[in-house]
């Protein structure tokens, strides 16, 4: 099957998928849980071949990290689902009512996107986290992963195409795509395919930006920045800063550059060294930080570098407004945290920082969907129009309109026989039309 033809089947699947109750995609959902679980010996397997393949092939350490698929994982994905099943129906939502004249109601309805392709890199657990996710919003997917999790993936879609048709799901709502060939053919299904999500590198995700028509949704870069002001408390400095840093560095939210405000660089820096250094990270830092701590020399180059791995670079700045200034030169618009106790400040910060995602007090590690309480997520979007931060559910929708007449006709408003009341009203929820 060609991919014209994938994407063909997936969206007549999704019209069913988009019209399906909340009910039954929850039943989806459960079945895909299920055959999760029980074809749990499979992933793994497949997993393992994977990362042997990707070890001789030498597979950098942090997409090895990615790559792996393991108990820990598939409880982490499933507890994803179940989060999902707890959710309302996104779809169906009455977002705005409004009557236009007696007899003549508008209204406007949240409903799925259409058909979405994922294109994604080493991390086979967004493609159970996509899935779950279009299911429940009711869009159509097609996916192709990385050629390192060739059969993860093909695992994990078989299962998951399989327990959700079984419970209910309209056949063919998902499709998997396996070749680089097919990639380009995707690109190109502007008539068919609604929104792209690219999850990977820097150079990946341009890539897939400037070589499609479709509207693409995601990041290039997870350049985040953890500010220290001056009066920050050094052992909340020390923790958030490690955290955000060490709990999981391969991925796009973790700690990038460490910004230390100079009245406090003192008194911090040397806590902060010895924490990291427990904790095996390499430091780089500007002159001022070398000034007072001994780390390597941070070139220009290391403020526009996401690291994703055990290398953090540090630069006392003068004060918070050096501090917004850096980041809005050389962040990426994702995540980025103060650490203080005045308000004012953080305010400040919030108001300023042009990035998705903004933090007073707490790790950068929070940006994450399931962490907001949105079920699971696509990826975390640094776009400014649609959707911004973690996509989950509420980024899979847009809206459409539907008025309710009876009998009226343009004419009478033109002519003046006839002007409109344009009063906001209370959605009927016995309307069957809603």
């Amino acid at each position: 099957m060609s991919v014209r033809e994938k994407a063909l089947m997936v969206k007549d699947a999704q019209i069913l998928l988009g019209a399906a109750k909340g009910s039954a995609k929850n039943d989806a959902l459960v079945g895909m849980k299920q055959a999760l679980r029980k074809g749990a010996k499979t992933i793994f397997e497949a997993n393992r071949a994977d990362l042997d393949a990707a070890t001789q092939d030498n597979l950098s350490a942090p997409l090895l990290k990615r790559l792996k698929f393991d108990e820990t994982k598939l409880d982490q994905v499933i507890a994803g689902i179940d989060a999902l099943i707890g959710l309302p129906d996104p779809a169906g939502k009455i977002l705005e009512a409004r009557k236009l004249d007696e007899g003549l109601n508008l209204y406007r309805v949240s409903c799925p996107i259409g058909v979405i392709g994922m294109i994604f890199e080493s991390r086979p657990d967004a493609l159970v986290q996509i899935a779950s996710l279009a299911l429940k919003s009711g869009n159509g997917l097609l996916l192709k992963g990385g050629s390192e999790a060739l059969r993860t993936n093909r695992a994990l879609a078989s299962l998951i195409a399989e327990g959700s048709v079984a419970s209910g799901a309209p056949k063919g709502w998902m499709a998997l795509l396996e070749s680089r060939e097919e990639v380009g053919e995707l690109l190109e299904l502007d008539d068919l395919v609604d929104l792209l999500i690219p999850r990977g590198s820097n150079d990946f995700v341009r890539h897939i930006m400037k070589n499609s028509s479709i509207p693409v949704l995601g990041h290039a870069d997870g350049i985040c920045h953890l500010y220290l002001a001056e009066d920050a408390d050094e052992v909340m400095s020390v923790s958030i800063a490690v955290d955000s840093k060490t709990q999981y560095m391969a991925v796009c939210n973790a700690l990038e550059t460490l910004l230390v405000d100079e009245a406090a660089a003192s008194r911090l820096l040397p806590p902060l060294q010895k924490a990291f250094q427990a904790a095996g990270v390499e430091l780089r830092g500007c002159d001022t930080t070398r000034s007072v701590i001994d780390v390597a020399a941070a070139t220009e180059e290391d403020w526009r570098t996401e690291y994703l791995g055990p290398i953090l670079s540090i630069r006392v700045v003068k004060d918070i407004h050096e501090a917004v200034a850096h980041i809005n030169r050389y962040g990426s618009g994702h995540t980025d945290a103060i650490v203080t106790n005045d308000p004012a400040k953080a305010s400040f910060f919030m108001a300023r920082v042009d990035s998705a995602d903004l933090f007073w007090n707490c790790s950068t590690r929070f940006s994450d969907g399931y962490r907001y309480g949105l079920g699971a997520e696509v990826g975390i979007s640094t776009n400014k129009i649609h959707a911004r931060g973690p996509v989950g559910l509420e980024g899979l929708m847009i809206y459409k309109w539907r008025m309710i007449g009876s009998g009226q006709i343009v004419d009478d408003y033109a002519s003046g026989r006839r002007s409109f009341l344009h009063q906001d009203i209370s959605a009927d929820p016995s309307d069957a039309l809603l």
